[in-house]
């Protein structure tokens, strides 16, 4: 078989972020739901919601999958990406944000829409609840989907929001495994699991390489409180690598019979976890694809998420990946030498 022209494709909805900073009682007065979960929304919510906060907001490219994707490409991965953009300036600027970072743009979908847009509200504690129109993103249909998108690829990462449609779920990976993919799920939000738990149960027990998941997703996967080592050792139970996240506290990975405590990097300060867990994800799937142990694959994913929580938004400065390359280059070397 020759040779993989990508590492990975990601796969997902590529919708561009606008942050706001706000006070917990902005979110109780304003926004129905729990902090720190997804909803999604009409465009008109968003512009209402933006007309509550005023003209102190930002905008960066994101959406799961693609902020992982980005974050491996930056490490030194040749990635891809598959999602529908729109026809207007930021689907313009998203594919343009894509592209200039080393990523392929040629497995784009387009439609004749609005590209799709989060709304990320921040509060002080740095958490973020975030409503979501997904604009072109959600009109990617599961006619649109086939092998030759997957051509050429090792590994597929998929973003969990993509369950809402559940049809094109099953599509992505079923084309995606027909091309030999390896797959890895990140479950994106509790409220993802809430509708989709026996889908993503069934995919476990059908393989998936690595399944991501922070502490309220992987309670909601298994309806039960226990520690979160022991979530690893029953997620790992299912053949595949496990990788529980829990945000300041490190996380655990579990494979086989391995289980491995991944120990927190202290952020100086937290200005938003927008994207943390998407960047954690990014320096593990580098690590795993580049051959380092699990326990160095979480050390680099624990140092991308780390950076990414001082910073607003999901993007991760320019100025830092010198540093973080150079990290990712050291822990291959030592995997290789030892």
């Amino acid at each position: 078989m020759s040779p993989s022209s990508f590492d990975l494709i990601g796969v997902g909805s590529p919708i561009m972020d606008v942050l706001a900073h706000v006070s917990d009682s902005f979110l109780t007065s304003h926004v129905p739901g729990d902090k720190g979960g997804m909803i999604l929304v009409d465009d008109a919510d968003i512009a209402s919601l933006l007309g509550k906060i005023g003209p102190q907001i930002a905008i960066t490219p994101g959406g799961s999958a693609a902020n992982t994707t980005l974050g491996a490409t930056r490490l030194g991965l040749k990635t891809t990406f598959l999602g529908k953009i729109g026809a207007d300036q930021t689907a313009e600027a998203y594919h343009r944000n894509f592209t200039a970072t080393g990523g392929d743009g040629s497995r784009f979908k387009r439609a004749n829409l609005p590209n799709g847009r989060c709304l990320s509200l921040v509060t002080p504690d740095g958490q973020r609840t975030m409503r979501t129109h997904l604009g072109a993103a959600m009109t990617l249909s599961p006619d649109e989907v086939s092998l030759a998108d997957f051509k050429n690829v090792r590994h597929a990462h998929i973003e969990g929001y993509l369950m809402f449609n559940p049809a094109l779920a099953q599509k992505v990976v079923d084309t995606a495994r027909a091309a030999g993919c390896t797959i890895s799920l990140d479950l994106a939000s509790f409220e993802v699991v809430g509708i989709a738990r026996d889908w993503i149960l069934g995919q476990l027990k059908a393989g998936v390489r690595i399944l991501f998941a922070n502490e309220d997703e992987i309670r909601a996967l298994f309806q039960k409180e226990a520690s979160y080592d022991d979530y690893a050792r029953q997620l790992a139970g299912y053949g595949g690598i496990a990788a529980v996240k829990m945000g300041k506290d490190g996380a655990w990975v579990a494979s086989g019979s391995e289980l491995h405590r991944i120990e927190p990097v202290k952020a100086d300060r937290v200005v938003d976890t927008t994207g943390a867990g998407d960047s954690w994800a990014a320096g593990f799937l580098y690590g795993h694809l580049r051959g380092t142990s699990l326990a160095a694959a979480g050390a680099l994913g624990s140092q991308l998420g780390a950076e990414t929580v001082q910073h607003l938004g999901a993007t991760i400065p320019e100025m830092h990946w010198p540093r973080l390359r150079a990290l990712a280059e050291s822990l291959e070397r030592t995997t290789a030498a030892s």
